[in-house]
């Protein structure tokens, strides 16, 4: 019997049944995350997750029925009501002086009130993300469109429409950890990091993404490993477009289901292949369908500080292929210089990456981030399996990298602008997997919620302080400090 179920896990013959059954631990961390991601989908103040006036702006233009965009002049957006514009240009806009700033409950109850005299449309400029996919904005939509149904001020109705987000989100984290036949620490350990929290409980498509960034793995990894039974086979093919509709770049994370060393009659690897090349090819026919045309926008220089406009992508990828070598040393340079940040915003920097947390949070992100490595992955895999896993990772890193260069980056710039910590998180689960030892080892799991339940506390405490209580100052970099202490153990508005 144990050479038969060998050599059917050698040929693919049965399901290898390596997802062992839920601890409590599991249970309370998936619990803590639920709760964190309600607490600021309440508690964050409306457009204080990056760029989430854009992608309201986006997500209500899709829910007045538009599903493309147009152009007036240097303005690309469209027509939407006066009403729902101004809860973000009159009572919540971001684009202010650096100065203390703190909210106050009144301004929501004020806004609501302002409703009845804010008659008629205007055009709203979201260059940004106007050539997103609709499928992105959906959830967002369908919350702020039930929230009008029930006759709600709009103020109330951007509310739902985070709710309703937040839920999708969630939704698709937990089929992808029910899904996920090994491994399922490693996709805890990323979920518990605050900024997948944070950006789940906002209007941004980051709940989307991320969530089926992790549902796209598990399904791939599961097929691989396990066996294509018809409902996983329709899922891969259904998950696959809408993954590479969130953005391609994160397509190639499916490519983790294959296996190292497979028979050569199993049809599992021409599954996920075919299942990419979908994607691909949803990916193209939208830009056919949408256009296929670039948004250009202006941005700050990291480098120069000046006001700049982005490249186009056509222009910028001849300058690529005239020097390969020459964008390398860009790529390398500009990873190495921007790494502390990214380490940074992957755990946690609230606002528009203005608010950092309390020192002490992030060695204690990568404390339990290690807990989660340890934890094991509950199977066993060879040297070059681990390998293949961490070249997926990379491969999807270099073209998270190469599409800012460009899609957000001045033409022929020497770095790479708009790369930000929390683009990651769909390829963090891969790298901890392929680092994962087979086994856990003894104390990991209890470990990994010592650590992560004091993580999210002190990364609520700081979103409720911080806007509600001290206020803070939008502005990047990192805030001067006179106390060590005081940086350790309180957030950087307090410092």
């Amino acid at each position: 019997m144990r050479n038969e179920r060998r050599s059917m896990q050698r040929h693919g013959g049965a399901d290898m049944l390596f997802a062992a059954p839920w601890t409590s631990i599991e249970k309370l961390l998936l619990a803590a995350i639920c709760a964190a991601t309600l607490f600021f989908t309440i508690v964050t103040p409306p457009f204080q997750a990056p760029d989430e006036n854009q992608h309201y702006m986006k997500a209500l233009s899709l829910a007045q029925g538009h599903l493309l965009t147009e152009q007036r002049g240097e303005a690309i957006g469209a027509l939407l009501p006066r009403a729902a514009l101004d809860i973000h240009a009159v009572d919540f806009p971001t684009d202010l002086p650096p100065e203390l700033r703190r909210f106050d409950r009144r301004q929501l109850a004020d806004s609501a009130a302002a409703d009845a005299g804010r008659d008629g449309t205007a055009f709203a400029d979201f260059p940004n993300v106007a050539s997103y996919a609709p499928s992105l904005y959906a959830p967002g939509a369908a919350g702020l469109a039930l929230g009008r149904a029930l006759d709600r001020p709009w103020i109330d109705a951007f509310y739902v429409g985070r709710l309703v987000n937040m839920l999708t989100g969630l939704a698709l984290l937990i089929a992808a950890l029910r899904l996920l036949p090994f491994g399922r620490n490693a996709m805890l350990a990323t979920a518990l990091l605050p900024t997948f929290a944070y950006q789940t409980g906002s209007l941004s498509p980051d709940a989307v993404i991320n969530g089926l960034g992790f549902l796209g793995l598990a399904l791939a990894l599961r097929i691989g490993f396990m066996g294509a039974a018809p409902a996983r086979s329709a899922g891969l093919l259904i998950t696959a477009p809408l993954l590479a509709l969130c953005k391609g770049v994160y397509l190639p994370l499916m490519a983790a289901g294959l296996r190292w060393q497979q028979h050569r009659r199993d049809i599992r690897p021409g599954l996920i292949l075919g299942a990419m090349a979908l994607g691909a090819i949803a990916f193209v026919g939208w830009m056919h369908y949408s256009g296929g045309s670039q948004a250009l926008y202006h941005i700050q220089s990291r480098k120069t500080g000046e006001t700049m406009m982005t490249a186009p992508l056509g222009e910028q990828l001849g300058i690529i292929l005239h020097d390969p070598v020459a964008y390398i040393r860009i790529l390398v340079t500009s990873v190495t210089e921007r790494a502390p940040v990214y380490a940074l915003q992957i755990v946690g920097r609230f606002g528009w990456n203005a608010i950092l947390l309390p020192l002490l949070a992030y060695p204690l992100a990568a404390l339990m981030l290690v807990a989660g490595v340890a934890s094991g992955s509950g199977a066993r895999f060879g040297l070059a399996q681990r390998l293949w896993w961490l070249t997926v990772a990379a491969g999807v890193a270099l073209l998270i990298e190469t599409a800012m260069y460009l899609t957000g980056t001045p033409l022929g710039a020497d770095y790479i602008q708009g790369t930000q910590g929390r683009y990651f998180l769909p390829v963090l689960p891969l790298v901890l997997l392929a680092l994962s030892p087979d086994r856990a080892i003894r104390g990991a799991p209890r470990l990994l919620a010592i650590t992560a339940l004091p993580l999210l506390l002190l990364a609520a405490a700081t979103a409720f302080d911080s806007f509600w209580v001290h206020g803070f100052i939008t502005s990047d970099g990192m805030p001067p400090h006179s106390s060590i202490g005081r940086a350790l153990f309180l957030p950087s508005p307090r410092w």
